[in-house]
């Protein structure tokens, strides 16, 4: 059963807990916020999908106690006329399976104190997770704007990959994708391989962004590059940042949640507004 809790910010922040998964075998926690004003009554809004959910909107959940305050910085922007007013999902991580699920191949790698594990690489059934799963039960519970053109995903590290892989493998679900400091050396740079590989370019916008004091950042280049020569431009389907002495961690992309959330929702883009059929705010079985 979904529950509510007071947000610590304008807006409203839904809980479902144990989303059960048929794709994956497991269950998470969904966190939905609603913008101020969200009633269903008058207006759809786009969605934005995030990955590591759990970082998202409340510090007792978020790594380290330090979340993005995402609804917070989304209320903020709203009110300033500056974003056209979204839904914002953060899907929570598998815990000790979140490698698995995020990383595109199969691969070693170190985990806490240089114990050497191997990911199951299941990027792309996490992929189909969130698009044939996550995306109907929100659409089917909340007044959204349902098409590809007002639905993006976004992540960051290792989520940065899954976002990306989603993205570029169901561009008829996804418009646009938000790639935050992304482990683009996995596997040696499977990514970057990933994007050279594809057979055509889908019509997705992508949003990829890397700090100079993360190591190995000048990797994130290489990806930028693929990217471009598989079609992507910078400076219209392509926004490419490097900032500065940014670090690795949920500081810094709470830092840069409000201006990708300006490229992903810039305001008057879509209708809106749908009058008719519009499903009230509600948590499932209210």
């Amino acid at each position: 059963m979904p529950t509510s809790r007071p947000a610590p910010h304008a807006g409203a922040l839904r809980l479902h807990r144990g989303f059960l998964s048929a794709i994956l075998g497991n269950r998470r926690d969904l966190a939905v916020w609603l913008p101020p004003g969200c009633d269903g009554r008058r207006r759809r809004h786009p969605v934005v999908y995030f990955q590591d959910g759990q970082n998202l909107f409340d510090p007792r959940t978020a790594y380290l106690g330090r979340s993005w305050d995402a609804g917070r910085t989304a209320a903020e922007l709203v009110a300033r006329g500056e974003i056209e007013p979204p839904i914002l999902v953060g899907i929570y991580n598998a815990g000790a399976g979140r490698v698995d699920e995020y990383a595109p191949t199969r691969a070693a790698y170190r985990w806490g104190e240089g114990e050497q594990r191997r990911s199951r690489g299941r990027a792309r059934a996490y992929a189909r997770f969130v698009a044939r799963e996550v995306k109907p039960f929100i659409d089917e519970r909340y007044p959204t704007l349902p098409g590809r053109g007002h639905t993006a995903i976004a992540g960051s590290s290792l989520g940065a990959v899954a976002a990306l892989y989603a993205a570029l493998l169901h561009p008829r679900v996804f418009c646009a994708a938000g790639v935050l400091s992304p482990s683009t050396w996995w596997d040696d740079l499977a990514p970057v391989r990933f994007v050279g590989a594809l057979r055509r370019k889908p019509a997705v916008r992508l949003w990829l962004d890397i700090g100079t004091a993360e190591p190995g950042w000048e990797k994130t280049r290489l990806l930028r590059d693929a990217l471009v020569s598989r079609g992507w431009r910078e400076g219209g389907d392509l926004r490419y940042l490097e900032a500065e002495d940014g670090g690795h961690g949920e500081a810094a992309w709470a830092e840069r949640l409000g201006p990708l959330l300006r490229w992903l929702l810039p305001p008057g883009q879509g209708p809106g507004l749908s009058p008719r059929r519009a499903p009230r705010c509600r948590p499932a079985g209210a």
